[in-house]
């Protein structure tokens, strides 16, 4: 998407929020050497940074089901359309679509080996420190 994107991620230590800030600011400073000082900040910030790239939020969503992954490719690949860049998911240069329907491997080859062998133990801890109940109720209210 032109102003945001969807990534569904696994790491073998289940620190998202640590995968997640490291691909972010390894991308931003690509994006910075790319595109000069189109993402330079009016001032600089306290810590000295000079550029913005990204948004200063991060969502994650635990996926508590194979069902539910595919629920979410689904939802992602339905987003250009939606938004009406193309007509059809498979038409969207930068989504996944084609790789898992269409057996290609562009952009990107997709792993399509969700789980790690010991992700059912961070299943069960990640539940139990959320709380099951709390985050089936807030996610069937967004």
């Amino acid at each position: 998407m032109p102003d945001h994107f969807h990534l569904i991620a696994n790491p073998k230590d289940g620190d998202i929020k640590g995968f997640a800030g490291a691909l972010k600011s390894k991308l931003a400073r690509q994006v910075i050497e790319w595109t000069g000082d189109r993402f330079l900040l009016p001032k600089p910030r306290a810590d000295g940074s000079i550029h913005q790239v990204w948004q200063e939020s991060f969502k994650s969503m635990p996926l508590w089901s194979t069902w539910m992954i595919w629920q979410k490719i689904n939802y992602i690949h339905a987003n250009p359309v939606k938004a009406r860049l193309v007509a059809s998911a498979k038409d969207y240069r930068w989504s996944s679509f084609r790789a898992f329907y269409l057996g290609a491997e562009e952009p990107l080859a997709v792993d399509q080996d969700w789980w790690w062998p010991d992700d059912s133990l961070k299943l069960s801890k990640a539940m139990k420190e959320l709380g099951w109940r709390s985050y089936h109720k807030r996610s069937s209210n967004d």
